[in-house]
């Protein structure tokens, strides 16, 4: 046998085999081409001393079984690279059928999560047992990563639970539990510590010792019946569209799983996992993969592992939280704070608000006691960690006060001064703020160093993204407590450095100010929102102004003329802004709060595009312009002027700025974020275009000499 470097194969005087999985110098196994090498030699090793064998043991060597593929490859892959990608993915099936079908049984023992090319791994062997650890996940979420579950993932579950089934598993990638694993009939049996699994597996091994797949049965049926069962046939008549509606076209993934799923189920076992292996190779190799793999996995755990987090400043969690507003925003960050634990005082004018703000968190609760997510009593856990006040003085102790109320400097200054000298001793200052500069709010402040941006975004409890904005006194200190807080939450945090708008909502802005200035144009309503959907974005731009409130948005715009006024200097709007003043000042259309903006909001009816924009705004007659060109447009305003704000210096890093916007302000996940746009476009097309769009449409698309310049330079790998 020749030398293995990621698998110890051991074979025992009971005639127990096992493989034991052990990537050398990685915290988890991956599906390495050495791990493939080695697992082809094992097969064969198995094969070889079948006559002493009566079972194999699948086990791992790290704190997980096995993490799935090694992505670092993906990202080199060309379009003519496909053929090999096939034949690789073959000659792993090779070895995962050899070994499930040389004649002994096969169980593996699940001490940690399987996730993917895991998953994958696992289903290799005739029975799975697994630790009972809620903590511990399972399943084949490539399609999250632009990917699909092709080493034979999808043939093995639509055999294992039918189509039906199978679906939400594969092609919305749901991941789930060891119970929930029992539940399904894919995994066999649960433990308390590797041992017992290892018990439990040895007494499967030796009660089915001709133990083969469900599906190499003479009896075999697939559960719930093939594509031509006329239930299912039904089904399948209509789940391309539902499909297509819900990705719009724009995730190649998905509709290969849906593809290989159905195309499979109509052949044999072999035939169908060459059919996937085909959509595979395929799909890998394209763009779109490139880009989600880059932000959902490298720039997600580059996030995850504090690369934006100031070193050498120990870990730290606060133990009260203090929170000045009890509205939207205000309860959703006290709830956030108590549903991970955290005590939190919720302050606002009177006791009624406050008490209004507690019964808001009580609102968002009740669905998950409904379902059985939660139960009453830790509802009432949770809600009994929040303190409704009006009183200051029962923020005394607090490690974190945050305030969250209207965007107006003057009151944010007068909150600051109340409550901040209730900190605890070290404590720290955030303002929620979405738009206001750190460093102004800051002057506020007895201790501008411990005084920063924790920018929540709404619904909170829905959204995972904090915007931390480090203002110019702000400390490494603050700034990492900030980012511990965020991680405390359970939330996503990147950090930023101050300016207006910060990030997020300053490319928001770019976004709905743009579909204002299309209307402006005389482009009629609908069509800039479809186009809008159809590039990927989750709301339309006159859709979500109506949303966060075009009042607000006009509000903004009047502190920013005083703040620039009072530096001397004068605000230049464009035609979005300009129409949207319109609509507030003159037409007296403030948003849907205010009772209707963009859109009317009849009384138990959908929402409809206001008649009048037709009137008001329409161009009457001449061709209107293609939704694609629409598309770019918006894509390429946000990606400008998030590229504005890496070359500015207020964002530090791709990783926050992909991450940023598809999570922040829902910037297509098919692009892989903002910043990763520009590079899937090509450095040299992208500032064509932008140059072409800047000619027509304006300074909104213009590069700087200097942005230019690091456009051109190519990309830093």
């Amino acid at each position: 046998m020749s030398q293995m470097e990621t698998i110890r194969y051991e074979l025992d005087a009971d005639g127990i085999a096992t493989l034991t999985f052990d990537e050398p110098g990685s915290p988890v196994n991956t599906m390495t081409l050495r791990w493939q090498h080695d697992l082809a030699e094992a097969a064969a090793q198995l094969v070889r001393d079948k006559e002493r064998i009566k079972g194999v043991l699948l086990a791992s060597a790290k704190t997980t079984f096995f993490a799935g593929a090694e992505l670092k490859g993906v990202l080199k892959l060309k379009a003519e690279d496909a053929a090999e990608g096939f034949a690789r993915i073959e000659a792993l099936k090779k070895s995962f059928r050899t070994i499930e079908t040389f004649g002994r049984p096969v169980a593996a023992l699940l001490a940690g999560a399987a996730l993917g090319g895991g998953w994958e791994v696992a289903l290799a062997a005739h029975a799975r047992f697994a630790l009972d650890d809620r903590k511990i996940q399972f399943g084949t979420p490539e399609v999250s990563l632009g990917l699909i579950p092709g080493a034979t993932g999808i043939t093995k579950t639509v055999r294992l639970l039918g189509l039906v089934a199978a679906n939400p598993l594969l092609v919305e990638g749901k991941l789930f539990g060891p119970r929930e694993a029992l539940e399904l009939g894919l995994v066999d049996g649960l433990g308390d510590s590797v041992e017992n699994l290892r018990t439990q597996a040895l007494a499967w091994i030796a009660d089915h010792p001709d133990a083969v797949q469900a599906w190499d049965r003479k009896d075999y049926k697939m559960p719930g019946g093939t594509p031509s069962n006329p239930k299912i046939a039904a089904g399948l008549v209509v789940a391309p569209a539902m499909l297509a509606q819900k990705t719009r076209g724009l995730y190649p993934a998905a509709q290969a799983i849906l593809e290989a799923m159905v195309e499979g189920a109509m052949v044999d076992y072999d035939t169908a996992t060459r059919i996937e292996s085909r959509k595979l190779a395929k799909t890998m190799v394209g763009q779109t993969t490139k880009n989600m793999v880059t932000a959902f996995f490298f720039d997600m755990n580059a996030i995850r592992s504090g690369t934006s987090r100031p070193k050498d400043v120990p870990k730290w969690k606060p133990s009260k939280i203090g929170v000045l507003g009890a509205g939207m925003m205000g309860a959703g960050i006290a709830h956030a704070a108590a549903a991970r634990g955290i005590a939190c005082v919720l302050k606002d004018l009177s006791l009624d608000k406050a008490r209004a703000g507690f019964e808001a968190v009580r609102k968002v609760t009740a669905p998950a006691v409904a379902k059985c997510r939660m139960t009453e009593v830790q509802q009432a856990g949770l809600l009994n960690l929040i303190t409704p006040t009006e009183t200051a003085a029962d923020l005394a102790g607090c490690d974190l006060i945050i305030e969250a109320v209207f965007e107006q400097r003057a009151l944010k200054a007068a909150v600051t001064r109340e409550a901040e000298p209730m900190l605890a001793s070290g404590g720290v200052f955030a303002s929620n703020t979405s738009t206001l500069p750190i460093t102004g709010l800051a002057q506020a402040s007895a201790r501008p160093e411990k005084f920063v941006g924790l920018h929540f975004f709404s619904p909170v409890h829905k959204m995972k993204l904090v915007e931390i904005i480090r203002g110019r006194r702000t400390d490494d200190e603050t700034v990492a407590r900030a980012f511990d807080v965020v991680l405390a939450l359970g939330k996503l945090p990147i950090v930023v450095n101050d300016s207006r708008g910060f990030f997020t909502s300053r490319v928001f802005g770019s976004f709905v100010m743009e579909g204002a200035a299309m209307l402006a144009e005389g482009i009629p309503a609908p069509l800039i929102e479809h186009a809008a959907l159809a590039a990927g974005m989750p709301v339309g731009p006159l859709a979500v102004l109506d949303e966060t409130s075009l009042a607000l948005s006009v509000h903004v715009m009047d502190q920013t003329r005083a703040d620039l006024a009072a530096e001397g200097r004068m605000h230049q709007i464009g035609r979005g802004e300009a129409l949207v003043e319109r609509m507030v000042r003159e037409l007296k259309r403030p948003g849907r709060a205010g009772g209707g903006g963009f859109y009317d909001y009849p009384a138990g009816e959908p929402k409809r595009l206001w008649p009048q924009l037709r009137t008001l705004f329409e161009k009457k007659g001449g061709p209107l312009p293609a939704v694609d060109e629409l598309k770019q447009r918006l894509l390429y305003r946000q990606a400008i002027e998030t590229a504005r704000c890496l070359h500015e210096g207020v964002l530090t890093s791709s990783a926050d700025a992909n991450i940023g916007s598809i999570f922040g302000i829902g910037f297509p996940a098919w692009t892989g974020g903002a910043a990763q746009f520009v590079e899937s476009e090509g450095r040299a097309r992208f500032v064509a275009n932008a140059d072409a769009l800047a000619a027509e449409f304006g300074a909104g698309f213009s590069l700087s000499a200097e942005l230019r310049e690091r456009l051109q330079a190519p990309p830093r790998v």
